[in-house]
């Protein structure tokens, strides 16, 4: 009987037991929260995946993986995502009961400069058997330390790492568990719980709604923090990122990475309120073919192309928009009636006449002076001819009313000119053209090519000549072709020419960092990002290249910074009478960056004079002197009409004249 008894009551208790995991997992769904609703407000971005243990396994396998995880970060991150891969993986039965998880990985801004990540992973129904939580053990050896604390009524589990000296901090909310590196993110994080913004923000939504799930992760960028993302890697804070870190709201991209090792995402682009008048404009615009990359140089480093039906009528919005803001708007005519007033020229006559249906922004390294940044603003005509003969007119106008004496400068066949009016592309054309200042133009196929600095022109001119344009780049052609030909923004990055120009505007702790993560950003040589206009929104896609860094160190002949150091290290050599005269006076083409200057002048590294040279009508005239690093006397001689004239002279360390040339 008592047998009975004991059975009846194993079987009830086994009967119990299984309508609670019944209960449990299929009909206790009240106490679920959503990933999203514990992402702080302040995400820069989100990275979700809903099958994370088959997208982990096809970007662990990829050789993009395999690169980054010799980067000491990428590999922390890798031994933490495989850590939790083995909980997971231990409780593989009960996960092919409760199906998928939700992973959101979401990057923060915590200190200027800085930026860390909060994971937020749905445990799911397997929260309530607190598998993850009985399991952190699993971390848990003699070089960890445990603490707890509570927060806003939420325990906050805190893994300090005596090796690391980091602390790793993990709390469960719900069917959620979050982790991070840095605590005001975590704590953000349940202050998210009562509260949740960006699950209730309804442009977010509507972006999540309109993305694919894809092959693999999906990415969610948050626009209004990409200023403060981007101060990370430059001081340099650009007109361009502050127009999109003003005017669009959210991206959502699904990624794919293809045979190639190809990073592709399609997705869209929503605008805030706050739009800038370009992107309104050129969403009532229309579309054209991209063409600039028949003329920009294989060294350009940043091409931002925007494209349009016609130029009048990108105008004539552009216009329109602008009435919105009554203030803004009589700013705008005011400044074009001050122009037209002091040329005495009609701007849409003259100039807007005989735009086409692209301008672009290059910024390039320079070819021709070695500059780490040139920047040029290159607008297509409609006629060539028509654009010379209506530039021309405008030149003259302002030859009458300006002091500046300028001769037009030709260089390999192209005349370059100096536009000599203060802040016309501001004025007409808004904040986004700025950077582009009493500038220098020229014209080249069936383009007009603005820049502050003639010898971005002198490099666009040489590279089109030598026919060394992106057009003539297998690679970037090739590239293309992700995107459609039609967009009416096209944004395309080369990173190893890129990196040089970040390195450049960097304080010291950034070049540092820039400079030990070198090879995991330039083994990414190509970027691309288009947008395309779709009711009331945009249609977006990004493209990434992978290739091997030593490949893209090899073609782009990129130096190794042991070869570098040695290159500087190299003392200059004192002259004497016992070398080729012919090598001695061999002087390199020199360039200014002021054609209507009166001299020109560069320095050695410590800041002591390397050359002076006098100019006229932008080219070598007069006196020419260089120097050795220590501010001794080199060369001295004279320049007639940019040749080299009369007797030169090259001295030894004492001043001595060990050499002479006539000519």
């Amino acid at each position: 009987m008592k047998k009975k008894h004991l059975l009846a009551s194993i079987v009830f208790l086994m009967v119990a037991v299984i309508f609670y995991l019944i209960y449990l997992f299929y009909i206790d769904n009240n106490d679920n929260i959503k990933s999203i609703y514990l992402i702080p407000e302040d995400a820069v971005y989100i990275i979700e995946t809903q099958k994370p243990l088959d997208d982990w396994n096809t970007i662990s396998e990829s050789p993009i993986w395999k690169h980054l995880n010799t980067n000491n970060y990428f590999n922390a991150l890798s031994e933490n995502l495989n850590a939790l891969d083995t909980i997971f993986k231990q409780e593989q039965k009960i996960l092919n009961y409760i199906g998928n998880r939700e992973i959101l990985i979401s990057a923060h801004m915590y200190a200027p400069k800085k930026y860390s990540f909060l994971y937020a992973i749905d445990l799911q129904k397997i929260a309530k058997l607190n598998v993850v939580k009985s399991h952190l053990n699993t971390f848990i050896n003699d070089d960890f330390k445990v603490s707890k604390r509570i927060y806003h009524q939420h325990e906050i589990i805190e893994v300090y790492s005596n090796n690391s000296r980091e602390t790793l901090y993990i709390s469960f909310i719900k069917n959620q568990m979050i982790l991070s590196y840095v605590h005001t993110i975590i704590e953000a994080s349940i202050d998210q719980y009562n509260e949740p913004k960006i699950g209730r923000d309804l442009q977010f939504i509507e972006v999540n709604k309109a993305v694919d799930d894809g092959n693999l992760f999906r990415l969610f960028f948050n626009f209004k923090y990409l200023n403060a993302f981007t101060s990370v890697f430059s001081n340099e804070e650009t007109e361009y990122v502050k127009t999109l870190n003003n005017s669009l709201n959210w991206s959502g991209f699904s990624f794919n990475i293809d045979k190639n090792n190809n990073i592709v995402a399609n997705g869209v682009t929503k605008t805030n309120t706050n739009a800038s008048i370009y992107l309104k404009a050129l969403q009532q615009s229309g579309t054209s073919k991209r063409s600039v990359f028949n003329i920009a140089p294989k060294q350009t480093a940043l091409y931002t192309s925007f494209t349009f039906s016609s130029f009048s009528e990108f105008y004539q919005n552009f216009e329109t928009i602008q009435q919105e803001n009554p203030e803004q708007f009589k700013s705008y005519l005011d400044g074009t009636e001050q122009i037209e007033n002091f040329l005495n020229i009609n701007l849409k006559e003259h100039f807007f006449s005989w735009i086409d249906d692209e301008m672009a922004l290059l910024q390039m390294q320079s070819t021709v002076s070695h500059s780490t940044k040139d920047v040029a603003l290159v607008l297509k005509t409609k006629d060539v001819d028509d654009a010379k003969y209506r530039l021309n007119f405008i030149l003259n106008q302002i030859k009458k009313r300006s002091p500046v004496k300028f001769k037009t400068v030709n260089y390999l066949g192209h005349d370059i000119n100096y536009l000599s009016i203060k802040s016309f592309f501001k004025i007409i054309l808004g904040n986004l053209f700025n950077t582009i200042e009493k500038p220098y133009y020229t014209l080249i196929d069936d383009f007009v090519v603005f820049s502050n600095n003639p010898n971005t022109l002198k490099t666009i001119i040489k590279s089109y000549t030598e026919r060394e344009t992106l057009a003539f780049s297998d690679d970037f052609t090739d590239f293309s072709d992700h995107f459609n030909s039609r967009t009416s923004v096209f944004t395309y990055a080369n990173t190893p020419y890129l990196y040089n120009n970040l390195y450049h505007f960097a304080d010291a702790s950034t070049k540092q960092k820039l400079k030990e993560n070198k090879d995991y950003f330039i083994c990414f040589p190509q970027f691309g990002f288009q947008l395309s206009p779709e009711d009331d929104f945009f249609e977006s896609r990004i493209a990434i290249s992978y290739q091997d860094v030593d490949l893209v160190k090899e073609k782009y002949q990129i130096l190794s910074n042991t070869t570098k150091n040695q290159t500087k290290a190299k003392v200059e050599k004192e002259l004497t009478n016992a070398m080729p005269v012919d090598a001695v006076f061999s002087i390199p083409e020199i360039y200014p960056t002021d054609l209507t200057a009166d001299s020109f002048s560069r320095k050695h590294s410590n800041g002591n004079t390397r050359f002076t040279v006098e100019l006229k009508d932008g080219k070598p005239h007069g006196k020419y002197q260089s120097y050795y690093k220590n501010g001794a006397l080199k060369l001295s001689g004279k320049y007639k009409n940019g040749a080299q004239s009369g007797t030169w002279r090259a001295y030894n360390f004492n001043k001595d004249v060990v050499l002479k040339k006539r000519f």
